[in-house]
């Protein structure tokens, strides 16, 4: 671990100075900002991240973790703690896709610290980002290659990769929020903003290292879902290797709207398989206004996957995307609704 400065902001106020804060040349890379630190702490650890300053948020929980359900739906504070909001009651009842994503994630010690905010923003798993010893990692390093082409990769995306990464997104809860339309709101240095979930992660294209659209030294504050009428029969289905504190091989959020046996309305995420949390917008146009009959879920599932490329190892994911899918619609489509 290279050294570093530490600060402790006690407002919003103080945590933006010091995100933007300008450090002798001398430190390597940007600040970043410190609330669980259970994936921070590990890269910093590993020399894969270098901060010049981490800047401890902590107590902003006081104004940014809170968890509110009105008529208009969720509201979670950005510092709420992954198991707070996954053993909440009206979440669970209204949102269990959330609390699924939540609860199946880590093990409950780093569920108990880890925040939204920093959960959302977790770094990859792929072994060549995480491992200074390979040179070539593009995400690490812009321009010296992808070692994973042509290595193990296993773990690594089938959707939205480039010639320069594929590796994937490793989150549970970005999946939920995709599937209930979520708001992100992030404030910094030009005010207040907010816009879908589904705009905050960067597909890698040709500069891995460039992950999400927020500006330099923006914060985010709070995630906002609104009352969908579908939120209540929704799940996530994940798919790993072993049952507990396992990364998703392929996982599956969904929500379904039904009307008899059609589907009036559907939100489809997939995780465990693409380098961003991932919403299949043409397969939800293929089942809407269908029923959930195996041909039309077979149809489903191709749209998904259509545009998906094996890499050798992780070629098998394909397939099981596709039945993970079509296991979690079924699922989603048999589930008992509470009054």
């Amino acid at each position: 671990m290279q050294p570093f400065v530490y600060s402790r902001a006690e407002d919003a106020a103080a945590a933006l100075r010091n995100g933007n804060a300008s450090l002798p040349s001398a430190v390597e890379s940007a600040n970043q900002y410190l609330a669980g630190g259970t994936t921070l702490v590990d890269l910093m650890k590993l020399n894969v991240m270098r901060p010049r300053m981490v800047v401890d948020i902590n107590a902003l929980e006081k104004t940014a973790a809170q968890i509110e359900l009105g008529a208009q739906g969720l509201r979670l504070g950005a510092l709420a703690r992954m198991s707070a909001v996954a053993d909440s009651a009206d979440i669970r009842k209204n949102f269990p896709v959330i609390a699924q994503s939540l609860e199946l994630a880590a093990s409950a010690q780093i569920r108990n610290m880890a925040s939204l905010g920093g959960n959302v923003l977790q770094r990859t798993r792929c072994i060549y980002f995480r491992d200074t010893s390979y040179p070539n990692c593009n995400k690490r390093t812009p321009g010296s290659g992808c070692a994973a082409l042509e290595g193990i990769n296993r773990m690594h995306a089938v959707l939205g990769t480039s010639r320069d990464c594929i590796a994937t997104y490793p989150g549970d809860f970005g999946q939920a929020l995709i599937a209930l339309d979520a708001q992100v709101e992030v404030q910094g240095q030009d005010g207040k903003r907010a816009f879908p979930f589904a705009q905050l992660h960067r597909q890698p294209g040709a500069s891995p290292h460039i992950e999400t659209t927020l500006k330099e030294g923006e914060l985010i504050t709070a995630f906002t879902i609104p009352a969908l009428p579908f939120a209540k029969r929704s799940l996530y289905l994940k798919i790993r290797d072993r049952s507990s504190y396992e990364f998703a091989l392929a996982s599956a959020a969904v929500a379904l709207d039904l009307e008899g046996d059609k589907v009036r309305d559907v939100r489809i995420a997939l995780g465990g398989v693409a380098t961003v949390p991932w919403r299949a917008a043409d397969a939800e146009a293929r089942l809407k206004g269908k029923g959930l009959d195996d041909q039309t879920l077979t149809e489903v599932a191709n749209a998904a996957f259509a545009g998906a490329t094996g890499h050798g190892h992780n070629d098998f994911k394909v397939e099981l995307g596709k039945r993970t899918l079509t296991r979690a619609l079924k699922q989603a489509a048999a589930m008992e609704i509470p009054t």
